[in-house]
């Protein structure tokens, strides 16, 4: 049973490592030719071809579904995913890969606010704590903090804040389903719903003469294969055996290797009120499990939660995008 834990462990880690090598695909991706819209056409399409394909071969039961329940498949595929990828890959262009996941991680708040509103969750000491070290991590973080020059445009920070709402909005909306379909259900059909959102209107037929050189097709199998199935599937297996607590506490690892790919393989600059503001998020994300015992986040970064099923940045409840 140790074992079975260690192993767990190192699932999940590997799992958000995955979910943090999202932004090199996607830079790599941008310089081929493809958009924001129709990167995150790529990865959906054929990450849903792929689960389709997984799940008819191993366990066809999980296909079945109610249709009074698609146009939740629908708003999670539409507004969770495809929204969500597409704002995040947006401020991934605009400025550096590391200020996208920063803003990814504003998440928590979105939802804290989203869930008083709506649910009328108490606003605990502790919650509004977390709160304020998120927003202070990223005003640092974004070189918003000190007050001075200030590099982002007021359409970054839109795209980075509506990233951050988006990926927040998975969990809740997938609550209605959670507790009647497996994880790979949900996640196959909210997929399927975004990539035929997506398509009609990516373009993506404009780029065919990409799909003729080989780098492209290495860097969308990394993105789906490696960022989307492998992390999803890594991070869902290892929450059988830990809590989702302990689970969050070990994804957020995913900052860390986004970061590490942002200084090392695109050259961008953290100064040391960035990495301050990095210091606040984790300790932020920290005191949110500790003292909720929760924590909602969605790295696509967005899969991840409470529920056992993974955000993201990325698509997850507790545990991005």
């Amino acid at each position: 049973m140790r074992m079975n834990h260690v192993i767990a462990y190192i699932m999940v880690t590997l799992g958000a490592v995955f979910w943090g090598l999202t932004g090199l695909f996607v830079q790599n991706l941008y310089a081929t030719g493809f958009t924001p819209w129709q990167v995150v056409t790529l990865r959906l399409t054929f990450s849903s071809l792929i689960l389709l394909a997984m799940l008819a071969l191993l366990a066809r039961s999980y296909l079945k579904i109610r249709l009074k329940d698609i146009p939740y498949f629908i708003a999670l595929g539409v507004f969770s995913i495809s929204l969500f990828n597409w704002f995040y890959f947006q401020v991934i262009d605009l400025a550096t890969l590391a200020v996208a996941v920063v803003f990814v991680y504003t998440s928590p708040v979105f939802a804290a606010i989203i869930a008083k509103t709506l649910f009328n969750e108490p606003l605990t000491k502790p919650k509004l704590a977390a709160i304020m070290l998120t927003i202070l991590g990223s005003a640092f973080a974004i070189e918003f903090l000190p007050l001075g020059e200030f590099a982002l445009t007021i359409q970054t920070i839109l795209f980075g804040l509506l990233a951050g709402f988006f990926c927040s909005t998975y969990s809740l909306l997938g609550k209605n389903v959670s507790r009647w379909y497996h994880p790979f259900t949900i996640t196959f059909y909210a997929m399927a719903s975004g990539a035929v959102f997506l398509i009609p209107t990516s373009g993506i037929w404009n780029n065919a003469n990409a799909f003729t050189d080989g780098s492209v097709w290495l860097n969308i199998l990394g993105i789906v294969a490696i960022s989307t199935i492998a992390a999803y599937l890594l991070y869902t297996m290892g929450l059988s055996y830990i809590e989702s607590s302990k689970a969050a506490i070990l994804s957020s690892v995913e900052i860390i290797i986004a970061v590490m790919v942002s200084v090392v393989v695109f050259n961008e600059t953290l100064t040391g009120y960035q990495l301050l503001g990095f210091v606040l998020l984790f300790a932020s994300l920290f005191l949110t499990v500790f003292k909720f015992k929760k924590v909602k986040k969605f790295k696509f970064r967005s899969m991840r939660q409470d529920q056992k099923w993974p955000t993201d940045p990325q698509m997850t409840e507790e545990p991005s995008s």
